[in-house]
Protein backbone atom coordinates (compact mmCIF):
# COMPACT_ATOMS: atom_id res chain seq x y z
CA UNK A 1 0.00 0.00 0.00
CA UNK A 2 1.19 3.25 -1.03
CA UNK A 3 1.16 6.34 1.61
CA UNK A 4 -0.11 9.86 -0.34
CA UNK A 5 0.69 12.94 1.85
CA UNK A 6 -2.08 15.39 2.28
CA UNK A 7 -1.15 19.25 3.08
CA UNK A 8 -0.59 20.16 6.23
CA UNK A 9 0.22 16.04 6.97
CA UNK A 10 3.78 16.98 7.08
CA UNK A 11 4.87 15.55 3.65
CA UNK A 12 7.51 16.38 1.42
CA UNK A 13 5.68 18.75 -0.19
CA UNK A 14 4.80 20.89 2.47
CA UNK A 15 8.16 22.29 3.18
CA UNK A 16 6.84 26.09 3.54
CA UNK A 17 4.39 25.28 6.87
CA UNK A 18 5.83 24.02 9.93
CA UNK A 19 4.21 21.61 11.58
CA UNK A 20 0.99 23.19 13.15
CA UNK A 21 -0.33 23.96 9.41
CA UNK A 22 0.60 27.89 9.85
CA UNK A 23 2.31 29.57 7.21
CA UNK A 24 5.64 30.88 7.97
CA UNK A 25 5.60 34.96 7.82
CA UNK A 26 7.73 36.49 5.64
CA UNK A 27 11.26 38.10 6.13
CA UNK A 28 10.58 41.20 7.91
CA UNK A 29 11.38 44.59 6.26
CA UNK A 30 14.46 45.89 7.26
CA UNK A 31 14.45 49.62 8.83
CA UNK A 32 14.08 52.57 6.96
CA UNK A 33 12.74 50.65 3.38
CA UNK A 34 9.16 51.89 3.80
CA UNK A 35 10.32 55.56 4.14
CA UNK A 36 12.86 54.68 1.02
CA UNK A 37 10.29 53.70 -0.85
CA UNK A 38 7.91 56.82 0.31
CA UNK A 39 10.69 58.89 -0.40
CA UNK A 40 11.39 57.17 -4.21
CA UNK A 41 7.62 57.49 -5.36
CA UNK A 42 7.54 61.46 -4.36
CA UNK A 43 10.88 61.63 -6.27
CA UNK A 44 9.10 60.23 -9.00
CA UNK A 45 5.72 62.14 -8.77
CA UNK A 46 7.88 65.43 -8.51
CA UNK A 47 10.19 64.46 -11.61
CA UNK A 48 6.99 63.31 -13.66
CA UNK A 49 5.47 66.91 -12.27
CA UNK A 50 8.09 68.72 -13.90
CA UNK A 51 8.98 66.78 -17.00
CA UNK A 52 4.73 67.65 -17.55
CA UNK A 53 5.75 71.09 -16.91
CA UNK A 54 9.06 71.13 -19.20
CA UNK A 55 6.90 69.63 -21.78
CA UNK A 56 3.98 72.04 -21.74
CA UNK A 57 6.94 74.51 -21.53
CA UNK A 58 8.36 73.33 -24.86
CA UNK A 59 4.94 73.07 -26.19
CA UNK A 60 4.22 76.77 -25.67
CA UNK A 61 7.63 77.62 -27.32
CA UNK A 62 7.21 76.07 -30.33
CA UNK A 63 3.33 77.38 -30.61
CA UNK A 64 5.07 81.19 -30.01
CA UNK A 65 7.83 80.49 -32.21
CA UNK A 66 5.50 79.15 -35.34
CA UNK A 67 3.70 82.88 -34.26
CA UNK A 68 6.12 84.78 -34.15
CA UNK A 69 8.03 83.33 -37.69
CA UNK A 70 4.12 83.93 -39.38
CA UNK A 71 4.18 87.39 -38.41
CA UNK A 72 7.77 88.06 -38.91
CA UNK A 73 6.53 86.59 -42.88
CA UNK A 74 3.64 88.67 -42.78
CA UNK A 75 4.59 91.79 -41.73
CA UNK A 76 8.77 91.51 -43.24
CA UNK A 77 7.48 93.60 -46.00
CA UNK A 78 6.02 96.45 -44.09
CA UNK A 79 8.67 98.66 -44.48
CA UNK A 80 9.24 98.11 -47.91
CA UNK A 81 5.78 98.77 -48.58
CA UNK A 82 5.71 102.21 -46.10
CA UNK A 83 8.84 103.12 -48.45
CA UNK A 84 6.79 102.07 -51.80
CA UNK A 85 3.44 104.58 -50.24
CA UNK A 86 5.19 108.28 -51.45
CA UNK A 87 5.43 106.53 -55.05
CA UNK A 88 1.70 105.27 -55.30
CA UNK A 89 0.61 109.19 -54.38
CA UNK A 90 2.62 110.95 -56.65
CA UNK A 91 0.77 108.28 -59.17
CA UNK A 92 -2.25 109.59 -57.75
CA UNK A 93 -1.58 112.75 -58.60
CA UNK A 94 0.14 112.70 -61.47
CA UNK A 95 -3.41 111.01 -62.91
CA UNK A 96 -5.48 113.43 -61.21
CA UNK A 97 -4.19 116.31 -62.51
CA UNK A 98 -3.14 115.83 -66.46
CA UNK A 99 -2.26 118.26 -68.20
CA UNK A 100 -2.79 119.36 -72.12
CA UNK A 101 -0.16 119.12 -73.90
CA UNK A 102 0.66 116.01 -72.72
CA UNK A 103 0.37 112.78 -75.20
CA UNK A 104 -2.72 110.95 -73.66
CA UNK A 105 -0.10 107.82 -74.50
CA UNK A 106 1.98 108.88 -71.50
CA UNK A 107 -1.05 109.07 -68.95
CA UNK A 108 -2.04 105.22 -70.28
CA UNK A 109 1.43 103.69 -69.39
CA UNK A 110 1.62 105.92 -65.94
CA UNK A 111 -2.13 104.44 -65.46
CA UNK A 112 -0.78 100.93 -66.67
CA UNK A 113 2.08 101.60 -64.14
CA UNK A 114 0.12 102.39 -61.67
CA UNK A 115 -2.48 99.87 -61.72
CA UNK A 116 0.67 97.11 -61.68
CA UNK A 117 1.89 98.40 -58.50
CA UNK A 118 -1.89 98.63 -56.94
CA UNK A 119 -2.04 94.98 -57.76
CA UNK A 120 1.02 93.70 -56.14
CA UNK A 121 0.82 95.14 -53.31
CA UNK A 122 -3.48 94.12 -53.49
CA UNK A 123 -1.30 90.61 -53.15
CA UNK A 124 0.66 91.43 -50.72
CA UNK A 125 -2.09 92.33 -48.44
CA UNK A 126 -2.44 96.30 -48.57
CA UNK A 127 -5.57 97.76 -48.79
CA UNK A 128 -6.74 101.32 -48.82
CA UNK A 129 -8.48 102.40 -46.03
CA UNK A 130 -12.09 103.60 -46.84
CA UNK A 131 -12.64 107.71 -45.45
CA UNK A 132 -15.34 108.59 -47.71
CA UNK A 133 -18.56 109.37 -45.81
CA UNK A 134 -17.24 107.82 -42.83
CA UNK A 135 -17.31 108.58 -39.09
CA UNK A 136 -13.47 109.76 -38.31
CA UNK A 137 -11.63 106.79 -36.32
CA UNK A 138 -8.47 108.05 -34.34
CA UNK A 139 -7.25 104.70 -35.15
CA UNK A 140 -7.73 104.63 -38.97
CA UNK A 141 -7.33 108.41 -39.55
CA UNK A 142 -5.69 111.49 -38.46
CA UNK A 143 -7.36 114.75 -39.15
CA UNK A 144 -5.67 117.71 -39.68
CA UNK A 145 -7.99 120.16 -39.97
CA UNK A 146 -11.85 120.36 -39.23
CA UNK A 147 -14.24 122.39 -40.62
CA UNK A 148 -17.44 123.50 -40.66
CA UNK A 149 -20.09 122.12 -43.25
CA UNK A 150 -23.59 121.84 -42.39
CA UNK A 151 -23.73 118.66 -44.97
CA UNK A 152 -22.02 116.66 -42.62
CA UNK A 153 -22.72 115.00 -39.25
CA UNK A 154 -20.45 115.58 -36.20
CA UNK A 155 -16.95 114.07 -36.56
CA UNK A 156 -17.83 113.06 -39.90
CA UNK A 157 -14.78 112.92 -42.61
CA UNK A 158 -15.64 115.76 -45.55
CA UNK A 159 -12.12 115.25 -47.47
CA UNK A 160 -9.42 112.64 -48.00
CA UNK A 161 -6.58 114.83 -48.40
CA UNK A 162 -4.09 111.73 -48.56
CA UNK A 163 -4.91 108.14 -48.54
CA UNK A 164 -4.10 105.37 -45.68
CA UNK A 165 -3.32 101.87 -45.70
CA UNK A 166 -3.57 98.75 -44.09
CA UNK A 167 -1.32 95.53 -44.04
CA UNK A 168 -3.50 93.02 -43.72
CA UNK A 169 -4.89 93.87 -40.33
CA UNK A 170 -1.93 96.18 -39.17
CA UNK A 171 -2.06 100.05 -40.16
CA UNK A 172 0.67 101.02 -42.13
CA UNK A 173 0.17 104.37 -42.87
CA UNK A 174 -3.30 106.73 -41.67
CA UNK A 175 -5.17 108.65 -43.84
CA UNK A 176 -4.87 112.24 -43.46
CA UNK A 177 -8.48 114.06 -43.36
CA UNK A 178 -10.26 117.11 -43.05
CA UNK A 179 -13.52 116.21 -40.55
CA UNK A 180 -16.55 118.51 -39.67
CA UNK A 181 -17.41 119.43 -36.29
Amino acid sequence: MTMTSQPGEGGENDSAAPQGGEPVPAAPTPPGLAEALEKALAENKDLYDRLLRKQAEMDNFRKRTQKEKEDLRQYAAGDLIRSLLPTLDGFDRALQHRDESVPAGFYQGLELIYRELREVLTRAGVTPIETAGQMFDPHLHQAVETVDDPNHSENEIVEELQRGYMLKSKLLRPAIVKVAR
